[in-house]
């Protein structure tokens, strides 16, 4: 995407919360904690959890990094040319595409990345689906397809929600999938139903705070934890609605899905709150330049740094491949990721699929 189109987009969705602030006035760029809040209708797995972190403006933080996004590093991205420009217009790699849908009809445990941060899960016999977005998003349009049609995407028992950005939360995907399963309960952060609700009105919709276990009344346990990151849709509500991770849990298996994040001590602690990760989904890319995305996206070095972490059994990185978000040539978090593998960088199993490449849970 050139610079010009880059910064159209970035006003429009990813940061236009930062025009609204320059508009407002300059503020604070440190939040001072001034309340907590969680859903007192669920359980709080971490006892000494009291809520949410919220400001004095009723905006929630991140734990150990709670400033607010500054105006100028964006404008200073948004301007700056790009150093490696050349090589990502040369760039021609693109993610091999598994279109066979079999695993649908399938009743093994399993892990289907399908591009982006969209994930298919059975677990103990229920089928999850993790921010589906099938597919473009505002002004970035979609560099591979999306595997199967989605409307075979039927029989989903649960619809996690992790933030609002919009190449996690997509209204008319949303819709198709409790249009499709009117049954299915949605799962998501505090806050997000006043979104959410108005697209998907006749829908179970369940928000969370970090350390909170959702209500299923199911074998199956899913928590809501904490990442580094924010969240917008539009002018005027950055951080209005909470973004995090999940844990997915049936029996001895567990699943991490982390989220949006940048690097931070919380992937060592869902390492000691879930001892034995089978497989820790994290995102490693979305990363350049590093100075400014840093802390909201990791690069593969962090990446691999948090899965070593959380002591996880195997990591499958995502959130790389699918759009062009940031100034990394498109292949490159895959090169890299290769790379540390080589060095033996990670203390556990690194595995990289295809999208649409189904990973059976022994």
């Amino acid at each position: 995407m050139n610079r010009r189109k880059f910064i159209k987009s970035t006003i429009t969705v990813a940061t236009i919360a930062f025009v609204g602030k320059l508009v407002a006035g300059t503020k604070s760029e440190i939040q001072v904690i001034t309340s907590r809040i969680k859903n007192p209708d669920l359980k709080t797995i971490l006892p000494s959890w009291e809520g949410n972190p919220v400001d004095e403006e009723g905006r929630f933080m991140n734990l150990e990094f709670p400033a607010k996004n500054k105006f100028s590093n964006a404008l200073k991205w948004m301007l700056q040319k790009n150093p490696q420009k050349q090589i990502k217009e040369n760039d021609t790699w693109r993610m091999l595409v598994i279109t066979d849908d079999n695993f649908l009809n399938s009743d093994e445990d399993a892990i289907v990345f399908l591009g982006h941060s969209t994930f298919f899960i059975r677990l103990g016999g229920k089928q999850i689906l993790i921010d589906p977005v099938f597919g473009t998003i505002p002004l970035n349009k979609r560099l591979t397809q999306f595997p199967i049609s989605t409307d075979k995407l039927v029989n989903i028992d649960y619809v996690l929600v992790s933030h609002a950005h919009y190449d996690h939360c997509d209204k008319d995907s949303l819709k198709l999938i409790q249009k499709q399963n009117p049954k299915a309960k949605f799962l998501t952060g505090l806050k997000m139903n006043s979104l959410l609700n108005n697209w998907i009105k006749t829908a179970e919709i369940q928000e969370a705070g970090w350390y909170q276990q959702y209500d299923l009344n199911d074998k199956v346990e899913i928590c809501f934890l904490p990442s580094r990151h924010w969240s917008n849709r539009t002018i005027g509500d950055e951080n209005e609605r909470l973004w995090g991770a999940f844990v997915m849990k049936y029996k001895e298996k567990t699943i991490y899905f982390g989220g949006d994040s940048g690097y931070g001590s919380h992937f060592k602690e869902v390492g000691e709150l879930f001892p034995n990760i089978d497989v820790a989904l994290i995102g490693a890319g979305a990363y350049s330049p590093r100075w400014f995305m840093s802390a909201n996206h990791q690069d593969p070095e962090h990446a691999i740094q948090a899965f070593n972490d959380t002591k996880a059994k195997m990591m499958i990185p995502f959130h790389y491949g699918t759009f062009d978000l940031s100034d990394e040539p498109i292949s490159e978090a895959s090169t890299i990721l290769k790379k540390l593998v080589e060095e033996k960088k990670a203390i556990n199993q690194l595995k990289m699929v295809n999208i649409g490449e189904v990973v059976l849970l022994a």
